[in-house]
């Protein structure tokens, strides 16, 4: 309890509020997600005020741990003026309009109340955060084959940072899960990759030749009794290809034990012919021909169903360890050029 500034008037409360462990948040998409919100409760013989609400968009890879690169607050004071410390009440500032900009790297604590014309002042409410806006360095790559298998080694990660990756210089960035991203077939030529730090800093991206002489271009099996096979212990893994009317494409997989598939989804889809057809068979091979029964799924997508999880209502019992082939089949001549993400992650 902090001493009234105006001891006539009425007393000032400071509520706590704990940012690392009490706020929601939505994410990095610009929005600002409610941090506190209360109201005052009536002193006998003072002027209750309404406490400021602050909103705060919690960047980075975890929305409620108050460690953000972006140090823009929003501040609604119903009916009166607002005002800010960052000194723990040893001075104020009057804010001005709606937003309260906080500057300079490392830990914050900052203290806003509401205050009228005549010196009456609400609760205090209290947050907490990090500011850090410093990007980590660029991520380090190694690549490796492992048959028709190119593995490329992610290194440098800061700590609790995830990596990215990307089909174009400026396109859509997607997380990758482990340590590696494995790439096969003959579609792509380059992959962006780079680092997100807990903050939400993005590094500088990496780019990746795929037709590198240390790297191996391989089109996919066109014999569904013998499919390409693809190196084991993947986790994050891209299958591109270009197919048309006879000449599909296959591939098997191993799913260690203590792992299971996670998801199956087309992210790039380049054709005049809106669908091509896609099918996994829980086999070494795929002998399922047109029997859905034998499939573990499969039908037709194209670009409305880009980054589509097929594997969504399926129990993961259904995607444990084991071997699976995938099919992808154009029935029209035109040639439709495809990249699918497969991720495994751990059971436990």
């Amino acid at each position: 309890m902090l001493r009234p500034l105006f001891p006539s008037r009425m007393a000032t409360t400071l509520v706590v509020i704990s940012f690392l462990s009490a706020c929601a948040g939505q994410g990095s998409n610009g929005a600002f997600s409610t941090v506190a919100t209360s109201t005052t409760r009536a002193v006998s013989g003072s002027v209750s005020l309404q406490v400021p609400v602050l909103s705060f968009n919690d960047t980075g890879l975890s929305v409620n741990d108050g460690i953000t690169h972006n140090g823009l607050w929003a501040v609604e004071s119903v009916g009166n003026d607002w005002e800010f410390s960052m000194d723990q009440g040893s001075t104020w500032t009057k804010g001005r309009g709606s937003t309260l900009k906080v500057t300079g790297d490392g830990a914050k604590t900052i203290w806003v109340r509401a205050r009228d014309n005549a010196g009456n002042t609400s609760e205090i409410v209290r947050v907490d955060c990090v500011l850090d806006t410093i990007p980590p360095l660029a991520i380090s790559v190694t690549a490796e084959r492992q048959g028709v298998t190119n593995t490329l080694q992610i290194s440098g990660l800061e700590p609790g940072a995830r990596w990215e990756y990307a089909l174009v210089p400026h396109g859509k960035w997607m997380p990758g899960n482990g340590r590696s991203l494995s790439t096969f077939g003959n579609g792509l030529t380059t992959v962006w990759l780079r680092q997100v730090d807990v903050a939400g800093n993005a590094s500088e991206p990496t780019a990746l030749d795929l037709s590198h002489t240390n790297m191996v271009v391989h089109e996919a099996s066109e014999e569904p009794f013998q499919p390409s096979v693809l190196a084991q212990g993947l986790q994050t893994l891209l299958i591109h290809g270009v197919v048309s009317r006879g000449d599909s494409d296959y591939v098997q997989w191993t799913i260690p034990k203590g792992q299971h598939l996670s998801s199956v989804r087309l992210i790039q889809f380049v054709s005049e012919t809106p669908k091509a057809f896609f099918a996994l068979q829980p086999n070494r091979v795929f002998d399922a021909g047109l029997a859905d029964s034998r499939m573990l799924v499969d039908g037709h997508w194209g670009q409305r169903d880009l980054e589509r999880n097929v594997l969504t209502d399926l129990p993961i019992s259904k995607l444990g360890e084991g071997v699976m082939t995938l099919m992808v089949q154009q029935n029209d001549s035109q040639p439709t050029q495809y990249v699918i993400e497969v991720m495994l992650r751990s059971t436990n």
